[in-house]
């Protein structure tokens, strides 16, 4: 028992220890490209690696990921700190350590088409979700167009509402399948507004500015977009799928430095803020248009 809690007690210093760079090389060099003599591990004048020589099986397969953006500036190196300490790699990465890591934004759209694909068809399974959600949108888009025609009868108007309700949700559904990454940044922009009112003066970031918090949003929708990446891939139960979007509590008490208890709480405020105006919004454009 004590050997476990030996090994945990190093994995918890290892999550919060910056990432270190590779000690310079002492050797000098010489640079197949320009020419250049140098000391250490890239070029000073074209950037080119030292380490450069002939091509192996694994220098082609990083070649082949470079063309899609994977093959450089840390994309594994992301993904596995994203899943083991996403909120001290955050941390690092709005600090100012940023050739360490891929860029959160690029990420975002690699995983979102990543997840597409497994969507599509590229699963354990070889199910198209994606179809069958059309499918199943097709059907619910009948039933509502009916439910919407009665609702223009004023004397139905109040045993309507639930269909109204029902109608917005699927025309925002049909939305959503087809700007996915619009609706995501959406929900992120907004989220991050009340948020940031909360962890703005946080113990481990006392002035969070927040741009850096829109950064650490979009590598924490990163994040969730691996988790559900696997869970989709494996086809997993979707309870376990929803059980994904409670991760963002993990990177956001490492970033902050807050308890637990405070964590949730700020979480939960930011989504019930957002969830009350969005029902208010329905609310009172339902009574506008009918």
């Amino acid at each position: 028992m004590s050997h476990i809690v030996e090994k945990f007690k190093a994995f918890c210093e290892w999550q919060q220890r910056p990432f270190l760079v590779a000690e310079k090389s002492p050797e000098l060099h010489r640079c197949p490209t320009c020419g250049e003599e140098y000391q250490g591990n890239y070029c000073p004048r074209c950037g080119q690696s030292a380490r450069i020589g002939r091509y192996s099986f694994k220098n082609t397969l990083l070649l082949f990921l470079d063309v899609w953006g994977m093959g450089n500036r840390g994309m594994f190196r992301t993904l596995r700190d994203l899943i083991l300490r996403p909120g001290y790699m955050i941390r690092d990465y709005i600090s100012g350590m940023q050739m360490a890591y891929f860029p959160p934004f690029k990420l975002l759209f690699l995983l979102a088409a990543l997840f597409l694909v497994v969507q599509s068809g590229a699963n354990l399974n070889g199910v198209n979700y994606i179809e069958q959600k059309s499918e199943q949108m097709a059907e619910t888009g009948d039933s509502i167009a009916k439910a919407r025609k009665a609702i223009v009868n004023d004397k139905q108007r109040d045993k309507s509402f639930e269909e109204a309700g029902r109608f917005v949700s699927f025309k925002y559904e049909e939305f959503e399948k087809k700007y996915p990454n619009i609706c995501s940044l959406s929900w992120l922009l907004a989220i991050s507004v009340f948020i940031y009112l909360f962890v703005r003066k946080s113990p481990n970031i006392p002035d969070l500015r927040f741009s850096e918090l829109i950064v650490a949003m979009v590598y924490t929708y990163d994040m969730i977009f691996i988790y559900t990446i696997v869970i989709a891939f494996l086809d997993l139960p979707d309870n376990v799928f929803y059980a994904a979007y409670l991760t963002p509590l993990i990177p956001l008490k490492q970033l902050t430095g807050f308890k637990w208890w405070r964590t949730l709480l700020v979480v939960f405020l930011s989504y019930l803020i957002v969830l009350v105006i969005l029902f208010c919004s329905v609310f009172i454009g339902y009574y506008v248009l009918y």
